[in-house]
């Protein structure tokens, strides 16, 4: 078998750890109502393939159903995860929502 050549080895962009604040683009409620944008929330579990983050507010699933127990699980690569902070707020103070 012939070997592989690559520029760089495959991994991860983040690595995410229990405890870590991180944004995602999900639906939420923001104002008594549902939009869609990102929410901070916090891993309470990582595995090698998978993210579980937990919110404080409520969210939904993409066709419209409320999670009860407010986790999302995320894979290591999505693109609608990414380390909290990312965009930055220049001159302003920001108390989490997660």
């Amino acid at each position: 078998m012939a070997p592989y050549g690559f520029m760089r080895s495959p991994g991860i962009e983040h690595a995410f750890e229990v405890g870590d604040t991180v944004e995602v683009y999900c639906d939420h409620e923001k104002s008594n109502e549902r939009v869609r944008g990102w929410m901070k929330g916090v891993v309470v579990q990582v595995d090698n393939k998978m993210v579980a983050v937990q919110f404080r507010t409520n969210i939904f699933l993409t066709d419209g159903w409320m999670v009860p127990d407010r986790i999302l699980w995320y894979p290591l690569t999505s693109e609608h995860l990414r380390p909290a902070g990312t965009q930055k707020k220049l001159g302003k103070k920001e108390i989490l929502e997660y």
